[in-house]
């Protein structure tokens, strides 16, 4: 056997390999694609995480109108039901866009059924965006209104008001916006009044009760025990911020400080009240049953 054959034989050490220069910059290479593909594993999984957050909200706000267009019907029937949150939906859009131009946080509308609807958003240290976002919500339910009101009047001329459906949707909104312009908190028109002069608290508070007196006494109705709750909120809420307007304690986010513009803002104000209560007067109808 040649010795070369023995395989008891122990091998030979093998000689060094030169080392590869860039296989220290392939393997930083490959250590960085790793990272990159789970950063971005990660970021994906934060936006999901986020929209998980995101969508208990979107799903009360959206189930709340469902709420709403079910408790609507009930009373009025789907077509007009349909109509009627719609106007307030637009109403409500109208806060949140200003309100979101102005780079305030403010949540979705959220309804409450037999109430209408609200949004929420923290009060600004500047008392004119606070009574412009108040304001715009029923600038916006006007112009809906005022379109239903066109609607009606171009599609269905020949139909006589008590029949006429889109009309009846116009009185609604008009309505339901000069209502909501009254110069008491919660209302819109309570954070609007403030800008100018919280003494109109006061006002707001006296039409509050001449309207409930005016339903019980002129038209017989008999005010529900949520009817008396919801006042005695409104009073609750107007009256003691009025007797503080009165003895000159004014919160600096409530009410502007510039002549000229609580005159802009008046002339706006009572002019949109004017609006409404024209718009209403037109337009004045019982909402149809079906």
């Amino acid at each position: 056997m040649h010795p070369d054959d023995d395989p008891y034989r122990p091998l030979a050490p093998s000689p060094p390999q030169p080392k590869k220069r860039g296989g220290a910059l392939g393997g930083a290479l490959v250590a960085l694609g790793l990272l990159a593909v789970k950063f971005k594993a990660l970021l994906s999984a934060l936006f999901a995480f986020k929209w998980l957050i995101l969508a208990p909200k979107l799903l009360l706000s959206f189930g709340s109108v469902f709420v709403s267009l079910w408790f609507y019907a009930l009373l009025f029937g789907w077509k007009f039901a349909i109509v009627f949150v719609a106007l307030i939906f637009v109403h409500e859009m109208g806060h949140y866009v200003t309100f979101r131009n102005f780079g305030m946080p403010v949540s979705l509308p959220m309804f409450i059924p037999g109430l209408g609807a609200f949004v929420s958003t923290p009060m600004s240290t500047d008392p004119a965006r606070n009574a412009i976002g108040a304001i715009m919500g029923p600038v916006f339910g006007v112009a809906a209104s005022t379109i239903c009101w066109a609607y009606g009047a171009a599609t269905q001329p020949a139909v006589s008001l008590d029949h006429n459906f889109w009309i009846a949707a116009a009185y609604v909104g008009f309505f339901i916006n000069l209502f909501n312009l009254i110069p008491a908190y919660p209302l819109d028109g309570g954070r609007i009044a403030g800008a100018i002069d919280g003494r109109l608290w006061l006002l707001g508070a006296v039409l509050i009760v001449a309207w409930l007196g005016y339903d019980v006494v002129r038209l017989g109705h008999i005010p529900s025990a949520f009817t008396v709750l919801i006042l005695g909120f409104v009073l609750f809420s107007s009256l003691p911020r009025a007797i503080a307007a009165f003895r000159g304690r004014i919160d600096p986010r409530e009410r502007i400080g510039s002549c000229a513009q609580r005159a802009i803002l008046a002339i706006s104000y009572f002019g949109l009240l004017a609006i409404c209560a024209a718009g209403a007067a037109a337009t004045q109808h019982v909402p149809p049953a079906t």
